[in-house]
Formats: C-alpha cells, sequence, structure tokens
C-alpha cells in the first residue's frame, strides 16, 4: 500500500468519456484511459484492509492491492508482471468485465470503491504502448499435441497456458477470424477488434497454430452444407470445411471443448415469424463483420443486412447484449429504442450490509443508454403484431412480482410501435451436435458435464476430452472464461504430463 491515508485524501478518478454526439458518428472506443497522474491517485485509494475481498471477487483471483502499489510507486512493468500472473486479457477484462471485484472492494462500504477495472486498463494500455507485451515461448517442447475447440476467451486462454506448458496447440474456429463472440458479438466502441488481433499474433508467436472456418463435430463424411444446417438459429458459422470428432480424438492427445454457449433463448409468441424480429447476434455479427472489414456499403459484401436507420427499434432483455444492441442502433440512426425486461426494475442503491462483499443487485445504466434509450421493467411480450408480413408493433402486458413469481396485471395490455425486434435474452446452452458429436455427457441445462475440482477437474465423461468457459458453465462473464480456460490447461497438463507448474 503506497499511501496510509489514499483513501482519504483522494476522491475516485473516472475515465473520460467522449461526449455523446461525437462517439454515435463512429464505431470506435471512446473510453480514455486514466494518464499516470490519474492512475497514481486512484492507486493511492487502495487500503491496508487485512483482508483484500477484491481478490476473491475477481474470479481470476488477481492480486489488486500489489499491482495497484506497483502502479503509486511508478513501477509500471511490476505492475504489468503481477496482473499478467492471474489474467492472460487484462485488455480484454479491462474493457468488458463488469468488475465484481469493486464490487467487492472494502473501501466501498461507505465509500466509492477503488477504480480497479481502470487501473487494469490503464496497465496494459500502457504497456502496448511502450512494447512491453511479448512472447513467452516454451523453452523446451513434451511431444504433445492439444486441440482446443472454439476460440473465444477460454479457448485462448487454455491456448496459450498449454503452448506455454510446451505442447502442440492449435486452435480450431468455425468463424472466419479467432476471438468467438469477443470479436464478433461485443461492439467495436467497447473493444477494439486490433486488441483481439494482437493478442492473436502473440499466441501466434509462443507456437499456437489458428484453423479457422472448420466446423468442429461433424459425422465423418458429412457434406458442409448439411453440417451448416444442423446448426440452431442465430448461431454465427462462417465454415466453409467439416472435421470429425473422431479424427481430432486421432490425431491429438487431447481435445479442450470452449465453444461457448450460443444458442439463444427464443420467444415462442404469435408472430414470431414476421419479418423485422430478430435474435441480437443476427444484429451485432454482421455489424461486426462490417466494421471490422472497413465496408460501409455493398461493395465488398459485408454490409450489414439489418438496418435501424430511422426506424422505431425494441430490444428485449436488458443485459450486455440489449445494450449492445441500443448502442448499435443509435449508431444506426434510429428513430427510437426501448428496452423492455422481463423482470421487476432493480433499487437505485444496494442493500450493502446485507450484499457486500457479493455481486449485488442494483440499477445499472450502461453507456448505451446514456445515448438514447427508454428502458421498461416487468413487461412480458405477448403478440408481435405486423401487416404483409412485416413487423409493425408489440403487444405487451405489465406484471406484478411476489416471491420470485410473475402474473400478469389485468387491463395493463399495451402496444407499442416497432419496427424492428431484437431478442437479446440470453443463451441457453452450447451447440449440442458438437457435444453429442464427442459422446460427452451433459448436465440437465444441456451444458458439457466437467467439474472444477482440483483431482479430475474440466475432464468430461469421455477420456481426453476436457470442457471450459461457458460450454462447461453456462453463459458467464469473459473473466469466468479466462479463469476456466487457465484452470483448464493445468487439468490437461497435469493429465499429459503427470503433474504441472502451470498455476491454477
Amino acid at each position: 500500500m503506497g499511501k496510509p491515508t489514499g483513501f482519504l485524501d483522494y476522491k475516485r478518478v473516472s475515465e473520460g468519456y467522449q461526449p455523446v454526439a461525437a462517439r454515435l458518428k463512429n464505431y470506435q472506443e471512446f473510453v480514455a484511459h486514466l494518464d499516470d497522474a490519474g492512475a497514481k491517485t486512484q492507486a493511492a485509494r487502495c487500503m491496508d484492509c487485512g483482508i483484500p475481498f477484491c481478490n476473491n471477487g475477481c474470479p481470476v483471483n488477481n492480486n489488486i492491492p500489489d499491482f495497484n502499489d506497483a502502479v503509486y510507486r511508478g513501477d509500471w512493468r511490476a505492475a504489468l508482471e503481477i496482473l499478467h500472473s492471474t489474467n492472460n486479457f487484462p485488455e480484454m477484462t479491462g474493457r468488458i468485465c463488469p468488475a465484481p471485484c469493486e464490487a467487492a472492494c472494502t473501501l466501498g462500504i461507505n465509500a466509492d470503491p477503488v477504480g480497479i477495472k481502470s487501473l487494469e486498463r490503464a496497465i496494459i494500455d500502457k504497456a502496448g504502448e511502450n512494447g512491453w507485451v511479448l512472447p513467452m515461448v516454451a523453452t523446451s517442447k513434451t511431444g504433445k499435441k492439444v486441440a482446443v475447440v472454439g476460440s473465444g476467451p477460454a479457448g485462448l486462454a487454455a491456448a496459450q497456458q498449454l503452448a506455454r506448458a510446451g505442447h502442440a496447440v492449435t486452435v480450431f474456429e468455425k468463424n472466419e477470424r479467432v476471438g468467438g463472440l469477443m470479436r464478433y458479438g461485443i461492439p467495436d466502441f467497447k473493444l477494439d477488434k486490433r486488441l483481439i488481433d494482437w493478442r492473436v499474433a502473440q499466441l501466434r508467436a509462443e507456437g499456437v497454430k489458428f484453423v479457422t472456418k472448420t466446423l468442429v463435430g461433424a459425422p465423418v463424411g458429412a457434406p458442409i452444407g448439411a453440417a451448416r444446417a444442423g446448426m440452431p438459429k442465430g448461431v454465427a458459422n462462417d465454415a466453409t470445411k467439416v472435421i470429425a470428432a473422431t479424427k481430432l480424438m486421432k490425431d491429438y492427445d487431447a481435445v479442450v471443448l470452449a465453444g461457448g454457449s450460443e444458442t439463444p433463448r427464443d420467444l415462442a409468441v404469435p408472430g414470431r415469424d414476421l419479418a423485422g424480429v430478430h435474435f441480437a447476434l443476427e444484429f451485432l455479427i454482421p455489424q461486426n463483420k462490417q466494421v471490422n472489414s472497413g465496408a460501409m456499403d455493398d461493395k465488398r459484401g459485408k454490409k450489414n443486412p439489418i438496418s435501424a436507420a430511422g426506424k422505431h427499434v425494441v430490444v428485449i432483455g436488458g443485459g450486455d447484449t440489449g445494450s449492445d444492441c441500443v448502442g448499435t442502433s443509435n449508431r444506426h440512426g434510429a428513430a427510437s429504442v426501448t428496452q423492455f425486461e422481463l423482470l421487476p426494475r432493480p433499487p437505485e442503491q444496494e442493500n450493502k450490509p446485507l450484499v457486500w462483499p457479493y455481486w449485488p443487485t442494483r440499477m445499472r445504466t450502461s453507456s448505451s443508454h446514456d445515448e438514447g434509450c427508454a428502458r421498461d421493467w416487468s413487461i412480458a411480450t405477448k403478440e408481435f403484431i405486423g401487416e404483409n408480413g412485416k413487423l409493425t408493433a408489440l403487444k405487451c402486458v405489465r406484471l406484478a412480482w411476489a416471491d420470485g413469481k410473475m402474473s400478469e396485471i389485468p387491463g395493463s395490455e399495451f402496444e407499442v410501435k416497432a419496427d424492428l425486434v431484437f431478442l437479446a435474452m440470453g443463451f441457453t446452452n452450447p451447440v449440442a451436435a458438437m457435444l453429442d458429436a464427442f459422446g460427452v455427457n451433459k448436465d440437465a441445462r444441456g451444458n458439457a458435464a466437467a467439474s472444477t475440482d482440483v483431482d479430475g477437474g474440466y475432464a468430461t465423461s469421455v477420456a481426453r476430452v476436457f470442457a471450459a468457459g461457458d460450454v462447461r458453465r453456462g453463459q458467464s462473464l469473459v473473466v469466468w472464461a479466462i479463469r476456466e480456460g487457465r484452470q483448464c490447461a493445468r487439468a490437461v497438463d497435469e493429465f499429459l504430463m503427470g503433474a504441472s507448474t502451470l498455476p491454477r
């Protein structure tokens, strides 16, 4: 701890935001990281609290007081080393993680918590600007081969750790580029995709191989058309070739399934088939591809086929994916954006004595909401209304909640004008065809069944096949995916070598 009275002397320092009018004109990041002076002041607020609950609040168990102290002392290289010791991709978490560590900050009991997330981003951005992030190539090779299926945060973390242990790692991805939903689901204004390219270049230099546009799990000899047709609606798939699970099992000593939880939750009400009703990712993925290609017209074939320009947009679902639809719709120039949530409106402020240091339920407003959005809670959609096959409105009803159960309020039905609806109600399970191809057991929710135990953790019911991230735990946060990828890598290393020096 650099300054014993820092938490008394300094207010919380926030990152700077570009004005709304300016940032709506493009898809670039608009949050500026802390400068050196601001970071030092923020780091000084870290208390000598005895038990740093922030460490456990963080799923990857970042050594937060240690890197805060290093920043306060101006030792940025040490701060980077401490940060990288637990987190492979702080440039991702420093931008898109909701920061459960800050909810667990001791200072947050009766004051603003330490801005841990902003410090994390300041450290890694400074490291990138100064060329401090270099490949860590294994000094010796084990001769073992590992296939990783899926290139999201869990797959990339597992791949990097396994490569550093000396194994030959190949990552298989069904889409055109590496990154999973970090690349295709999260808009560029929240996460510049050049950061993914930067980190992937490091993995390549460390020996990781990437095979893209390849669908894993299709039956032997299955044509690509049939394999693609077997994917659930709303799941991105750029694959031009397939590879059977049996071939991976034959060619590799171990397989890590890290394909995420991609099947979107649907809304089976009358009118669902009207033109204008889409899953959220049917809108977000093409937009990310358009931005990534630099194509703002059809000349390169990357233009988003769904346009919100001048339209009345309704987003159903109040989470991060819904927020991303709001921000993207506003950048399209939507006439209006409305967001509905099934659950009741959360309180403006949590009851800290009751919930601290756990993640609280409270009202959260994202930067996309600040850009323009009408929000409403306890709303259920009863019907999509249309004319000539096209969506024109939603029929909704207000809900009452009691003891965790909802009921419709009689006489509360209403209609809202809508030209576009985006279903952003979360994801239910991984693509079943992939798990079935490997023959692994599934839990009651359709996820790959595997424990997180120290002994035998992340191993599925099939020998040599492991599972990590959302494919195992269900829809979750990027920071949980990184944790599981790292822990799974250690489990695989122990399986292959009998012991492991990788951190857990």
